[in-house]
């Protein structure tokens, strides 16, 4: 494991060893490379950069004293991740920790247009009530078949959310550059933002950027779970 040729096995602290074998440390070939990034890139394997895991465990560090403060003082986080890596650990850790979450496609206007959001979680609660309860039987065969499809597409779209009564206090995204609109709106509004993302990031937009390969499942569940125990040591 090539993590930072400046760097022996003889110093290298157990958290760190434990991001690389977990595959943190996959960077971006060259020209991929983000400029305000450079200084995060440890090393060299063929054509590709690896990110300096050192810098890693600093900024992780910082991010992780950050959502303790937070969620100590009741602030909520949305998790979002949508890109196929992403989003079975995004739905786990915010299961696990009760937060709202989106998995699928960022909802346009979510922040500009959050009372419009509110009524669409409000339509999927309904109707999930209305199924529970056999509200559906007195439809006809047809207009069953309409209610399941607009269940099926609210849940895809808002399941993550029902749980939520009102803007989050923090978002937390995993790869910045898929997750645009999310980082871009979630600025707007004055939110901070915590990401992971590689070396193709652009970290001016990111309150707490963690760099990390955000390209694979287990280096992005490892982060995840360090953030799942933060929050739940430390939620009120």
């Amino acid at each position: 494991m090539e993590i930072a040729k400046k760097k022996t096995t003889d110093n290298i602290p157990d958290l760190v060893m434990e991001m690389g074998k977990a595959g943190l440390h996959f960077g971006r070939k060259r020209s991929f490379v983000h400029p305000k990034m450079r200084d995060f890139i440890g090393g060299l394997r063929g054509n590709i950069f690896l990110i300096d895991l050192f810098k890693t465990e600093e900024k992780l560090s910082e991010a992780i004293a950050f959502i303790k403060k937070s969620v100590a003082e009741g602030k909520k986080i949305l998790f979002v991740g949508t890109k196929i890596p992403a989003r079975e650990p995004i739905r786990d850790i915010a299961e696990s920790c009760d937060c709202p979450f989106i998995t699928e496609r960022w909802i346009g206007g979510f922040f500009t247009n959050f009372d419009g959001v509110l009524e669409r979680i409000k339509r999927l609660k309904e109707l999930e009530d209305m199924k529970t309860k056999g509200g559906l039987e007195k439809y006809s065969k047809k207009e069953r078949v309409e209610i399941e499809k607009e269940l099926e597409r609210l849940e895809k779209k808002f399941g993550g959310l029902k749980k939520m009564e009102s803007i989050p206090d923090i978002i937390f995204v995993i790869d910045p550059n898929k997750e645009r609109y999310c980082v871009a709106e979630s600025k707007k509004k004055g939110l901070p933002v915590v990401a992971v993302g590689n070396l193709d990031t652009d970290p001016r937009d990111i309150d707490y950027l963690i760099p990390a390969n955000d390209n694979v499942e287990s280096s992005i569940r490892f982060i995840l779970e360090k953030v799942k125990e933060a929050i739940l040591k430390n939620k009120k």
